[in-house]
Formats: C-alpha cells, sequence, structure tokens
C-alpha cells in the first residue's frame, strides 16, 4: 500500500518571513513502496478456491498414499506367493526325485521277478520235454511256434485234457490208462471243484444212464480211493445210488449234480474216458 507525504508550511513567530528558497530546480518524488507482507484482505471468491485447491490437494495426496499402500501390498502378496510356489516347487521335484527312484527299483525288481519265472519256465519244459525218448517237434511246435498244448487237446488252468469220445472202440479202465501213457500222459486227476465242473462241461451221455468217463481214481485194498498220482481222493463226489459198491475205477456220469456225479465201475466195462498232462510252456 503506497503511503501519502504531507507538506506543510512553516511560520516563525519573530515575523520573520521564511528564506527566500533558492532557486532550485524541484525535487521529484519518486512513489515509495514498501516490502513487506500483503495487508490485502482475500476476497469470497479467491478464499473459495483457496480452499478447493486444498481440497484437490488433499485428495490427491489421499489417492497416492492409497495407492502406494496398494502397491505395497501387492509386492508383499507376490513376495508370498513367489516364495510359496518356490517351496512348492522344490517339493514336487523331490517327491518327483523319490518317485523317479521307487519307479526305478519296482521296475528293476519285476526285471528280476521275469527273469526267474523265465528260468522257472524253461526249467520246466526242459523237464517236461526230457520224458520223452524222441520229443514230438510238429505236435507241440507246428511250424516252429510252441503251443501249451498238443493239436486236439484242451487247455485249462496249466493243465491239458483229451476227452476221448469216439463213437467205438470204448476201453476197459486199464486200456484207457495205458492209451493216456502213450501221450506221456495219465487218467485226469480232479482236485477241485472248478476242474469238476470244466470236466462235467465236456462231457455228454452217450448209450445209457450207467456210461460214463473213466476217471484216474481206483479204490485200494483197504478200500480208500486213491487217484492215480498217488493222492487220496478228499471230493467224494459220489452218487448216492451208486450202481455197485464192489466196483473198484470210478466213472463220472454225465448229466448229473456236479458234486454228485461219480460213480464205482467194474474194470471189465468199457467206457471213454479223460486223459490229462502237464503244458508245455505257459503263457502267464
Amino acid at each position: 500500500m503506497e503511503k501519502e507525504l504531507n507538506y506543510a508550511t512553516v511560520v516563525f513567530s519573530d515575523g520573520r518571513k521564511p528564506p527566500k528558497e533558492k532557486n532550485e530546480e524541484p525535487t521529484i518524488y519518486s512513489t515509495i513502496r514498501h516490502e513487506g507482507p500483503n495487508d490485502t484482505v482475500p476476497t469470497d471468491g479467491e478464499a473459495a478456491a483457496n480452499c478447493q485447491r486444498f481440497h484437490l490437494l488433499a485428495v490427491c495426496l489421499g489417492t497416492l498414499c492409497v495407492l502406494l499402500v496398494a502397491s505395497i501390498t501387492a509386492i508383499i502378496c507376490t513376495t508370498v506367493v513367489m516364495n510359496k510356489q518356490c517351496e512348492n516347487f522344490e517339493a514336487n521335484l523331490s517327491n518327483l526325485s523319490n518317485l523317479t527312484a521307487k519307479n526305478q527299483q519296482l521296475m528293476l525288481e519285476k526285471q528280476i521277478q521275469d527273469f526267474y519265472k523265465n528260468m522257472n519256465n524253461l526249467t520246466r519244459m526242459l523237464e517236461f520235454i526230457l520224458k520223452f525218448d524222441t520229443f514230438p517237434v510238429n505236435t507241440y511246435c507246428p511250424n516252429k511256434v510252441c503251443q501249451p498244448c498238443q493239436k486236439d487237446w484242451i487247455l485249462f488252468q496249466d493243465k491239458c485234457y483229451l476227452f476221448y469220445n469216439k463213437n467205438s472202440n470204448w476201453k476197459t479202465w486199464d486200456q484207457s490208462r495205458a492209451y493216456c501213457q502213450t501221450f506221456f500222459a495219465d487218467l485226469v486227476v480232479i482236485d477241485s471243484l472248478q476242474e469238476q465242473e470244466f470236466i462235467s462241461n465236456h462231457t455228454q451221455s452217450y448209450y445209457d444212464q450207467y456210461h460214463g468217463y473213466w476217471l484216474g481214481l481206483q479204490q485200494t485194498s483197504d478200500k480208500n480211493w486213491l487217484w492215480v498220482d498217488g493222492t487220496n481222493d478228499t471230493l467224494r463226489y459220489w452218487m448216492k445210488d451208486t450202481s455197485s459198491v464192489s466196483s473198484l475205477y470210478a466213472l463220472m456220469i454225465p448229466g448229473k449234480n456236479i458234486t454228485a456225479s461219480w460213480d464205482p465201475a467194474d474194470s471189465k466195462m468199457q467206457n471213454k474216458f479223460i486223459c490229462e498232462d502237464n503244458v508245455l510252456i505257459k503263457f502267464s
């Protein structure tokens, strides 16, 4: 704010006149501005504008703070997630290494088992071949491809079966056994219900109700029933009404109850029969 300078005329009390002013050039006074705080009071518009600017500045600062906190939080979360993923990756890598080692061990154990299995099969196959004076290669290995059973024999659970079903030339028990032995086999020995069912399913009735198929089962002098392989009969699948209690050999009568189809028969009676042999090779 500019300050005004007032000039006054001085009158002396002794009646003197003031001295004449020299004829000097008039002094020119320039405007004097004092530096200092502005004492001007802002108007209402300026105050409103200042408030608005302050409010905008506060909003900007608040937004920046929120963004900064959000950024820090995101960085922390990302770091935690990355650390967790690294831990999971290391754990998975360790598990994979353990799993790979375990799989290798299992593969090695399986290879060892297969090796011994093949060795056992070869040993058993050699023993089977050596029972022949002259091994019938063409019978067991047609076209140089070996089969478990020879031609016309049926495979069941590591055994081969020949069902003699010719319409004539039936045989006694001794003749039937001798026929089987020409193939280095013997009359069938039944040692399970599954085998009994298999044989029942491959036999059929013929001639009359008394004829059937010879089994490799005979009665000893002490009245016990003994299979041709030297084992005692424990199944006892005998018919309730047998044709003869004094007969020494066992027949299977087709069409009867599976667990009640054996019947004693006389040695002179002629019947069909069943031969049984081991397999040459095993596929399983």
